[in-house]
């Protein structure tokens, strides 16, 4: 499966912008001038295209990519505090949307990731890194206290201590400290990364449509403390029941790779 785009929504100048190829979706971070920062209007640009790729059940995998020095420096600080209370609030609207996206979310790390982004990045199902990358969380050195979901997905993804570490003391953690602590699933050469998404991707398009949204449902619900057993139990029941649980075994028998329908 090429990761290059074919259909293209387009988006003003510096604006993110969203490629379509086939079940690949990828949103870009353009404003590599500033470390690709996120502006006020981005938001609105990146919560409109999970809208829009929420609604289309072909999309089964966004990558969030970007070029230049960093992958992103996060929200534009001088936007923080006073009448932005707004803005930072839909910032983490943004983040919750990212981590309950319909498709499998992964975040393309091509270089150091800094501040709010580095949630957002957080709230991908995968992240893949490169070696001599870095990342931080400068909330505490600003005198913020970080908004509460992000705090939650932290502790719940990365444990307390991790947490702590990062948020309580502003230090920059180095590449191999991030992927020991869960940070990232990840840690290519940077000449590797386009070669590890893809193989990323290929694995993620190999399994059941079905149970790769059910199944990540549950698995946030479970991280959030949300889990609810008749949901889940319910998800379980309706996988036995499609069209690709029996194309799946009718394959495993026959020796050859299933044709998934998606119901």
């Amino acid at each position: 499966m090429s990761l290059s785009p074919e259909a293209t929504t387009e988006a003003p100048a510096a604006a993110p912008l969203l490629s379509i190829d086939g079940p690949i979706a990828t949103i870009t971070l353009r404003r590599p001038a500033t470390h690709n920062r996120i502006e006020p209007d981005d938001v609105g640009v990146l919560r409109g295209y999970l809208q829009q790729l929420n609604a289309d059940a072909s999309v089964r995998v966004i990558v969030f990519a970007s070029s230049g020095k960093s992958f992103s420096s996060g929200f534009d600080l001088t936007r923080l505090g006073g009448a932005a209370s707004a803005h930072e609030n839909t910032f983490e609207m943004l983040t919750d949307e990212i981590e309950n996206a319909r498709a499998i979310t992964i975040a393309r790390l091509h270089a150091p990731v800094y501040g709010g982004s580095t949630d957002l990045v957080l709230a991908c199902d995968f992240r893949l890194g490169v070696r001599g990358m870095r990342m931080f969380m400068p909330a505490a050195r600003l005198g913020l206290h970080y908004y509460p979901h992000g705090i939650r997905r932290w502790v719940s993804r990365l444990g307390l201590g991790a947490a702590k570490r990062l948020f309580l003391t502003s230090r920059p953690i180095q590449d191999e400290e991030m992927l020991r602590i869960g940070y990232l699933d990840a840690l290519v050469e940077p000449a590797q990364l386009d070669a590890e998404l893809m193989q990323w991707t290929d694995d993620l398009l190999a399994q059941g449509p079905v149970p790769l949204v059910s199944m990540k449902k549950t698995l946030n619900e479970v991280a959030r403390g949300q889990y609810d057993e008749a949901t889940a139990s319910a998800a379980y029941g309706a996988s036995l029941g499609t069209r690709d649980i029996q194309e799946a075994l009718a394959a495993f028998a026959e020796n050859r790779k299933p044709v998934f329908a998606g119901h």
